[in-house]
């Protein structure tokens, strides 16, 4: 299966008919995105952005090539000064922040679960719920190695491996586990009903 014609057959893929439909998909996702990271839900042990919801639906209805044009397209407008990361701020400054680990990750995420859906693994769930695990491993993987090792606080000291993993990775795993099981949920029953129509 060539690139392209995975491409036509993801479920977002088909409908990239023209160029300009083609933007619209890509604007389209960076507004998913965006919107998954500004809305907060209660949950334990801290409150959960719907963010990495967004990017396994997007990326596993997408394929690898438009879901690698969709991440790029919002950390560039990230770095302009856009407002579509979690907190009010955005620019270059954000993305050498203590965050900046995990964002990285997301083209990681991007390359394995939209090569997933080139796959065909959107039509299998556990493949393909494996796949959004294995991405999910690379975002943590990403952020603690940053937030440990290279961000440094104020006073030129990094964190260390204990608070990262304490503060960027622990509070975080549930909620991420609930939310690929989510992601699988929503890809299947997408699947499922544009086969149907």
């Amino acid at each position: 299966m060539t690139q392209t014609t995975a491409a036509t057959e993801t479920l977002v893929g088909q409908f990239a008919t023209s160029p300009a439909r083609h933007i619209g998909l890509v604007l389209a996702g960076v507004a998913l995105i965006t919107l998954g990271a500004k809305v907060q839900v209660p949950f334990w042990p801290v409150p959960m952005t719907l963010q990495t919801l967004a990017l396994m639906v997007i990326f596993a209805a997408s394929g690898m090539r438009l879901s690698l044009e969709i991440i790029f397209a919002y950390l560039a407008l990230g770095l302009i000064g856009v407002p579509v990361f979690a907190g009010a701020s955005a620019g270059p400054l954000y993305l050498a922040g203590p965050t900046a680990g995990f964002l990285i990750g997301f083209v990681g995420a991007a390359l394995i679960v939209g090569w997933a859906a080139d796959q065909g693994m959107a039509r299998r769930p556990l493949a393909l719920f494996g796949a959004m695990v294995a991405a999910d491993v690379v975002i943590f993987a990403l952020g603690f190695l940053w937030l440990g090792f290279v961000f440094t606080t104020s006073s030129g000291a990094t964190l260390g491996a204990g608070v990262a993993f304490a503060s960027g990775v622990k509070p975080f795993v549930l909620a991420d586990l609930v939310k690929l099981v989510l992601a699988v949920v929503v890809i299947t029953g997408l699947g499922r009903r544009l086969h149907r129509g």
